[in-house]
């Protein structure tokens, strides 16, 4: 059993209310085989909801005060972040999952890049604030770009 992002698997729960499904994905859910989370919706932030991005560093900032997560209008939603990485841990424990598959970009989810904190549309290289936590607690994380690469070189592709 492995984990994604819940917009990765068809659920509309991100910032502009919309999904980023993948069909291959969503059948790993139907078929019980993965679990959906969605830590920005687990810390409380409605649907849709301001863009956020993480200003001042990366996720593992984030986690020692170093950076914070702002919204386009200048709101601090570090904490809910912060927490709701900490809820979805909790749940992929309970479930044993040990592997994810998270959303590339996102200030939550990303794994090996995020946007840059100036809403300009610029990525650096550098976690979400969930990645960083997951991979923190011994999480293997991956994203659905890596994810589908691998999936490719695996059927000859």
């Amino acid at each position: 059993m492995i984990g994604i992002s819940a917009c990765l698997g068809g659920v509309l729960c991100r910032y502009d209310g919309r999904d980023k499904a993948i069909p291959a994905l969503k059948k790993l859910v139907a078929e019980g085989q993965a679990i959906m989370i969605c830590p920005e919706v687990a810390g409380g932030l409605p649907i849709p909801r301001e863009p956020a991005e993480i200003v001042g560093g990366d996720g593992f900032d984030v986690w020692h005060q170093r950076a914070k997560v702002l919204t386009v209008s200048g709101e601090d939603v570090t904490e809910v972040y912060k927490s709701g990485a900490i809820k979805a841990y909790q749940r992929l424990k309970e479930k044993q999952i040990s592997t994810l598959i998270l959303k590339a970009n996102s200030p939550s989810c990303g794994s090996t890049s995020i946007y840059d904190g100036t809403f300009s549309g610029t990525l650096k290289e550098g976690t979400g604030v969930a990645t960083a936590y997951f991979l923190q607690q011994k999480i293997s994380v991956c994203s659905e770009e890596e994810w589908m690469d691998q999936r490719g070189e695996l059927n000859g592709n």
